[in-house]
């Protein structure tokens, strides 16, 4: 399947947010656009949160070459996982991420609309996205790379 030049799906994400004035974390619905619109971003996705090749390998890979990643013409690293925002929050200081934003893809439907869901039954997933990784160009694909194996 060629994905390039297709149009992301639009989706809206449930995420938590910091609230500076209450020092607690509210409910923001953040859409599609407001991560990849006007804005040259790599999106990488990821079974699972909390999963030990994701979690030593992958996430802090991003995270370490993140301004190289930036010196290439990249605006944003963006890191998905089908959990929701209390998850890949934890996840996210749990990993000590510095620069590499998460996105919550909670109920799974941005990376089902992508073509990535990947049944993981058999270890007690359910659905999940395949691992990826995209270079997305003002909300369309400009260049995907899929792990071998789907």
């Amino acid at each position: 399947m060629s994905y390039a030049g297709k149009q992301l799906p639009n989706i809206r994400f449930q995420t938590r947010a910091l609230n500076s004035e209450t020092n607690e974390y509210d409910w923001v619905e953040i859409e599609t656009a407001d991560y990849f619109l006007g804005k040259r971003t790599v999106v990488f996705s990821l079974p699972g949160a909390f999963t030990p090749t994701c979690s030593n390998t992958q996430v802090p890979g991003y995270d370490v070459l993140y301004d190289d990643i930036l010196a290439a013409g990249i605006d944003e690293v963006y890191c998905m996982s089908v959990n929701d925002a209390f998850v890949m929050n934890a996840w996210s200081i749990d990993c000590a991420i510095k620069n590499v934003k998460t996105i919550p893809d909670g109920n799974g439907e941005f990376t089902s609309a992508m073509g990535m869901s990947v049944a993981k039954s058999n270890l007690g997933f359910g659905q999940r996205s395949w691992r990826y990784a995209a270079i997305i160009n003002n909300c369309k694909i400009e260049k995907i790379f899929e792990e071998p194996g789907k």
